[in-house]
C-alpha cells in the first residue's frame, strides 16, 4: 500500500504509517489481497487491542495503543466555543494580527483562559507573548519553535567599572567563551548531565542526542545574545545587597533539537485535525491522554536541555573572569507548564510570556542599547500568573533590513557606552517597544528588583537566519 492509501485509513507518515506499510507487506508476501489487507489495516485502527498478539499486525496494534492514531475527523464548526472567550491586554502597542491570533486561540473548544503580554506581537498560532490556558491538551505550536527559551544572569563582587578599565579582556572572553549561528558547534564537545539523560524518552529526540551533544553550550541566532553589563541591585535578593555589580546575561534556548522537536509534533499535530480552518492550522493540539504525553516528555527534556545551554556559558565565562557568582538567576518562556487556576488542573502555554508567581524571580530584557529588568513576580491570576519575557518586536525582520544602516547604529551605541561585537540589522535597538513603557504596562504583574544595563553585547552575526 502506497503512503496516500494508508494516511486515508488514518495512519500518518512516520512511525505509525511505516510499521502499518512493513505489515501491509508482510500480508501481500503471505498471499493476502489488497482487500483484505486493507480491511485488517482499517479494523486494526479502529480496535487495536483485538490485534496486539497478531503475527503480522501485532507490532502495529500495540504501537496504536501506545501512541494513538488520527481521530475520526472533525467538522470546522467543532473548532468554535459554545461562548465567546475574553482576554484581559497589558499594554497598548499591540497589532490587530496579534489580536486576531489571540482571539483565534480563545475559539478553541479545549481553550479556558487567556490573556495577552505588554511585549504582544504576531507570530505563529498563538502571537508572541499570549498565555492560554487548555483543559487537558497541549499545542506545540502555542509552545513554539524554540522549546524553553530563557535567560540567565550572573552577578560578580566586581565593580561593573572593570568593563572600562580592561575592555579587551571582556570582549575576548564573550568572543572565545560563546558560539553563536544556525550550526554553531564546539569542538570538543562541552559535557553536563543533560546528556546522561534518557534521550529515548521518545523517538523523535532518540535521534538527536548526538546533535544535542555537538550544539551544547552554543547560542543560536535571532534575538539570542550574551552580555556583559552593569547590575544595579535595588533591594536585597538572594543574598547580594543593593548596589552596583558587574554583570553578564545571556538568552538563548534548546537550539536545533529544541527546533527539530517542535516542528515534527506541530506537523504531527495537524495532521490529526483534518478539518481545522485554515486560520486555526497552527493551533492543532494533542490531547494529553493520548500522544500528547509523548510531546510532552519531548518538551521537559528541551527545557532541561536549553537549562544545559545557559549553564554551559555561564560556567565557561565565570572559569574566564575568575570569581565565583555572587548571584545566578535564570527564568524561561516558550513552554507549557500544568498548573491550577480557578481550582481545576490546565495546560498554560506562554509563548514569549514568562512565569510571575508571587516571588517568583525573573529577567525582562529589553535591547542592545536599553536595560533589562530582574523582576519578582506578583501572582495576579488575571494574566494566568504571567508577564512580559522582553520588549517585544515592533517591526519586523526585513523591515528592519530595508529601514537602518550600520553607520546611524554604530554612534547610536557608542553614546550609550554599547560595544557591540556582532549582530544583524534585524536587532537593532528601534525594532523593539520601549522596554520602560512595558514594564509600567505590567507593574500589577511584577515589580522590578534590579536593572541591567548591557555594555559589550555578542549576537549571531548579520545574515544568520533566525532561530527565535
Amino acid at each position: 500500500m502506497n503512503k496516500r492509501q494508508l494516511q486515508k485509513l488514518g495512519y500518518p507518515a512516520g512511525m505509525l504509517g511505516n510499521l502499518a506499510k512493513a505489515a501491509a507487506a508482510t500480508a501481500r508476501g503471505m498471499g493476502w489481497s489488497a482487500a483484505e489487507i486493507f480491511r485488517v489495516l482499517f479494523d486494526v485502527r479502529r480496535e487495536p487491542g483485538n490485534f496486539t498478539e497478531d503475527p503480522v499486525f501485532g507490532e502495529l496494534a500495540r504501537a496504536i495503543q501506545r501512541v494513538g492514531v488520527r481521530p475520526p475527523p472533525r467538522a470546522e464548526t467543532d473548532y468554535d466555543r459554545a461562548e465567546v472567550l475574553d482576554y484581559p491586554v497589558w499594554g497598548d502597542e499591540i497589532d490587530e494580527q496579534a489580536h486576531q491570533q489571540m482571539r483565534n486561540a480563545c475559539r478553541l473548544p479545549i481553550s479556558v483562559a487567556g490573556a495577552l503580554m505588554p511585549d504582544a506581537h504576531v507570530g505563529y498560532g498563538l502571537p508572541i507573548g499570549g498565555v492560554l490556558a487548555t483543559d487537558n491538551a497541549v499545542i506545540p505550536y502555542a509552545v513554539g519553535v524554540d522549546i524553553a527559551c530563557r535567560m540567565m544572569m550572573t552577578a560578580f563582587e566586581l565593580p561593573p567599572e572593570r568593563l572600562d578599565d580592561d575592555a579587551r579582556r571582556f570582549e575576548r572572553i564573550l568572543e572565545e567563551q560563546t558560539r553563536f549561528g544556525v550550526g554553531a558547534k564546539w569542538k570538543p564537545c562541552r559535557e553536563h548531565p543533560v546528556m546522561d539523560e534518557d534521550w529515548n524518552v521518545t523517538p523523535v529526540t532518540a535521534g538527536l542526542k548526538n546533535l544535542a551533544r555537538q550544539q551544547l553550550g552554543t547560542s543560536g541566532s535571532g534575538n539570542h545574545f550574551v552580555e556583559f553589563g552593569e547590575l544595579t541591585v535595588l533591594v536585597p535578593v538572594k543574598g547580594l545587597a543593593p548596589g552596583r555589580y558587574l554583570a553578564v546575561v545571556s538568552h538563548s534556548g534548546s537550539r536545533g533539537p529544541g527546533n527539530k522537536t517542535a516542528t515534527h509534533y506541530s506537523r504531527w499535530a495537524m495532521s490529526r485535525h483534518g478539518k481545522m480552518p485554515k486560520e486555526l492550522r497552527h493551533l492543532a493540539w494533542l490531547d494529553m491522554n493520548g500522544d500528547g504525553d509523548e510531546y510532552w516528555a519531548a518538551m521537559q527534556l528541551m527545557g532541561y536541555y536549553a537549562s544545559a545551554n545557559h549553564h554551559v556559558i555561564h560556567r565557561q565565562i565565570v572559569s574566564a573572569v575568575g570569581l565565583p557568582p555572587a548571584l545566578q538567576v535564570e527564568n524561561h518562556h516558550n513552554f507549557a507548564w500544568k498548573e491550577i487556576h480557578d481550582g481545576r488542573e490546565v495546560v498554560v502555554h506562554r509563548k514569549g510570556a514568562t512565569p510571575a508567581d508571587a516571588g517568583v524571580l525573573g529577567i525582562i530584557p529589553g535591547s542592545m542599547a536599553s536595560p533589562a529588568y530582574l523582576v519578582e513576580g506578583l501572582g495576579n491570576e488575571t494574566s494566568l500568573r504571567s508577564a512580559a519575557h522582553g520588549a517585544g518586536r515592533h517591526m519586523s525582520r526585513s523591515e528592519a533590513k530595508r529601514t537602518f544602516h550600520w553607520s546611524e547604529v554604530r554612534p547610536y551605541l557608542a553614546e550609550r557606552g554599547v560595544t557591540l561585537l556582532s549582530a544583524g540589522l534585524d536587532e537593532v535597538p528601534w525594532v523593539y517597544k520601549d522596554i520602560e513603557q512595558v514594564m509600567a504596562a505590567q507593574s500589577d504583574l511584577v515589580r522590578p528588583i534590579a536593572r541591567f544595563n548591557p555594555r559589550i553585547v555578542k549576537m549571531a552575526p548579520s545574515g544568520e537566519r533566525p532561530e527565535d
